[in-house]
């Protein structure tokens, strides 16, 4: 069964958009979704891996239960091998739910910075530009423009609860990619 709706994907190693999706986007929009909904709408991000957990594989897991893909766009996401694999795994369901029905969006990008550089696999979605609100700083929230941004989300949230409502049948058989992990390094002998 599904568990999330929205799986927010973005590349973990860029500190201004980690911090722009935990600072901003991520709790924004879960707000607006919920409000909105006529259910608890259930948004992951992977700062919710539990401690101790296997991080891959909560997120191959989180991945397989959730209805839509939130990729935040930047040109570092088309060259890290997770954000890849989780655009690739949900671009499989799309092709394989458009076999059984009809074509069913499950890929809602959104674009942090520069899209230029995109692949042209991934320009060929209608993307929704959000650089105009790329502050990953706390304080953006008592900017004039946050309301813009407020009203930006509120648009996108309409979108994706179509989106939600519209998604496949849960099957548990859905293609999920996850790079190969690398082994761990040997340990250097200590010096005496």
């Amino acid at each position: 069964m599904y568990e999330y709706d929205v799986f927010i994907s973005y590349q973990r190693s860029g500190r201004d958009i980690s911090e722009w999706v935990k600072n901003h986007f991520h709790p924004r929009l879960a707000e607006v979704l919920d409000n909105n909904f006529y259910r608890d709408v259930r948004i992951f991000c992977d700062d919710q891996v539990r401690t101790g957990a296997s991080w891959a594989g909560e997120v191959r897991t989180a991945l397989l239960r959730t209805r839509v893909l939130v990729p935040v766009c930047s040109p570092k996401y088309f060259r890290d091998e997770w954000c890849l694999a989780e655009w690739h795994s949900m671009a499989q369901r799309e092709e394989l739910a458009t076999r059984q029905d009809r074509t069913r969006p499950l890929i809602y990008p959104v674009i942090f910075c520069d899209s230029q550089s995109f692949p042209g696999w991934a320009v060929e979605r209608r993307m929704r530009d959000l650089r105009q609100w790329n502050h990953p700083f706390e304080h953006f929230q008592t900017a004039p423009a946050y309301l813009d941004f407020n009203q930006e989300i509120k648009g996108i949230a309409e979108e994706l609860e179509e989106l939600i409502d519209r998604a496949p049948d849960w099957r548990d058989d859905w293609p999920v990619s996850t790079p190969v992990p690398e082994p761990p390094k040997r340990a250097r002998m200590p010096r005496f």
